[in-house]
């Protein structure tokens, strides 16, 4: 049996085989091919086409934006392979994407019909895959879309995703801001204790309201908890996303962390200020209103030499422990962001 890879014309594995199976340890997409000899006769020969092929993607241990990030990637593909798409994902992202992607079958893990797919995939930030079984490309190198795009063996590029549609209405008369200051570690809050009530009273200041659209008023692990700023309007709660992007949609533009609704805020063309010194720019979409300082030690989420531990709430690999924990983003000024706002107010006016 002899198995490649038709795109490199690589021979992956070429070898006498009596029973049992032959299989790639590659995980992502690669174009296979496989022909089966017998007595120096080439008996059957096999290249992998996906064109009419029921064909499984399964991004469900993403969150709300690994979706936003990958959905784009997963639509390219399906246009070039000309496949029956099936992408297994998250209930509440399948409903804020359905109705803009007609031709790509959504379900949620628990509702999977156990069809016979020709091919399947798995989409997602692969932690410890040193040897790129399942992402070809570390995805400390590659950034969120760029994740994606390498497994599914598209060329990345940064594409917004369509919403289905969202309220037209504005739900306030007033101009407005919304910001988030939650995420899931502490690494990717913003850790200067004065920043968002000088960046609040700013706000107000210019004359908006100030919306915080966070799902929780105060989250945390352990002895570690962070409330929304004091003097915000407070919409938390846990409402459907379709709401959120709503909110997102009419605000004047939306101030945030590394987090899923910084994501949700681009793919509604909100003008997003990205405050992050967890990651390096190229990890999220492109946004000209990102404050970040290079002066102290920033970046260590998209550095191969450190692998992130999901389950570690204070993750700092460089300083934990020390006063130089978490100073990528305590030594983001209120000013510096306050600055980077007003330049962005000055060009959307």
């Amino acid at each position: 049996m002899r198995l490649r890879d038709r795109e490199t014309e690589t021979v992956l594995a070429d070898m006498p085989l009596n029973e049992g199976t032959l299989h790639s340890t590659r995980r992502s997409f690669v174009k296979f091919g496989f022909e089966i000899w017998r007595g120096g006769q080439k008996i059957f020969a096999h290249d992998l086409d996906l064109r009419d092929r029921d064909v499984r993607i399964d991004m469900s241990l993403g969150a709300l934006g690994d979706h936003l990030a990958w959905i784009g990637q997963v639509e390219c593909f399906r246009l070039e392979h000309q496949c029956r798409l099936t992408c297994v994902m998250k209930a509440p992202l399948a409903a804020l994407l359905r109705d803009a992607y007609p031709f790509i079958r959504m379900v949620t893990p628990d509702a999977e019909d156990g069809t016979l797919y020709y091919a399947s995939y798995k989409v997602c930030v692969f932690y410890n895959d040193e040897n790129g079984i399942y992402q070809p490309v570390d995805y400390r190198l590659a950034g969120l879309t760029g994740t994606a795009a390498h497994i599914l063996g598209q060329a990345p590029r940064e594409i917004r995703p369509r919403l289905s549609d969202i309220a037209s209405t504005p739900p306030l008369d007033e101009p407005y801001v919304c910001i988030a200051t939650q995420v899931s570690g502490q690494a990717k809050y913003w850790n200067n204790p004065h920043g968002w009530r000088e960046v609040v009273a700013f706000l107000k200041q210019q004359g908006l309201r100030v919306v915080c659209i966070d799902q929780k008023p105060v989250a945390g692990h352990g002895i570690v908890w962070n409330s929304i700023p004091n003097g915000v309007e407070d919409q938390t709660g846990n409402r459907p996303l379709a709401e959120r992007a709503m909110w997102l949609k009419h605000a004047r533009f939306f101030v945030g962390l590394s987090s899923g609704l910084s994501w949700l805020a681009w793919a509604v063309n909100c003008p997003v200020v990205m405050i992050s010194g967890f990651t390096q720019p190229f990890n999220e979409f492109t946004t000209p209103w990102r404050p970040i300082n290079r002066n102290v030690c920033h970046g260590c989420a998209n550095d191969p030499r450190h692998q992130m531990d999901p389950k570690d709430y204070l993750w700092c690999p460089r300083h934990r422990g020390t006063p130089r924990q978490f100073e990528c983003t305590r030594a983001i000024e209120g000013q510096h962001v306050i600055d980077m706002i007003g330049t962005l107010m000055t060009e959307i006016s």
